[in-house]
């Protein structure tokens, strides 16, 4: 896909997906920032955001199906806005664990020649606990505590939930489209 027809697509309105990310991307940052950590019993503390970071991943592997490499650019643009909404050491935190999950994501979406369904899960088995583990040890720096074995598997069970549901519901669509290509064949 060219830059043009990048371009064309997103002032359209024909990349949904591209859009929620770009939204998500502050979004989730600048409630790190601003909502408050819950308190556990075991020492610690839980952010509520660690779940929605899980779709944010997801939402991320849809956005590169609608504008292949430029993903990097809505990236980017979602990095910058978050700097400007969000405490910076929780940007600095988004930023180095979404440069590394990205990288992971991308090369997984680009070089991988499976199903996209799969792609979807198994890029989460491997950038979700990396992006989870860089995130919350830099934020913990300006949020105390919530470098906890509570956040650290709430954020990587969120995104399996997450990537679990896009996966059954992929793979429903795959059979319903092989199940009609196979019956139109027989016409």
């Amino acid at each position: 896909m060219d830059f043009k027809t990048v371009l064309k697509r997103t002032f359209t309105g024909r990349v949904p997906w591209t859009y929620l990310y770009l939204f998500l991307i502050p979004f989730v940052n600048w409630g790190f920032d601003k909502i408050h950590t819950i308190p556990l019993p075991t020492g610690g503390d839980w952010h509520p955001l660690t779940v929605v970071t899980g779709l944010t991943l997801v939402v991320r592997d849809f956005a590169q199906r609608e504008v292949g490499h430029y993903i990097f650019a809505f990236l980017g643009i979602g990095l910058v806005l978050s700097f400007m909404t969000s405490d910076p050491s929780v940007a600095f935190a988004s930023t180095c664990a979404f440069a590394i999950s990205e990288l992971v994501d991308w090369a997984l979406f680009t070089f991988a020649k499976i199903p996209l369904s799969k792609r979807v899960f198994l890029s989460a088995g491997i950038s979700a606990p990396i992006d989870a583990a860089v995130f919350l040890a830099i934020a913990s720096q300006s949020i105390p505590g919530i470098f906890n074995p509570w956040s650290f598997a709430a954020a990587i069970i969120s995104r399996f939930i997450g990537c679990w549901i896009v996966y059954l519901l992929m793979r429903n669509r795959d059979r319903r489209e092989a199940e009609a290509a196979k019956a139109n064949a027989g016409f």
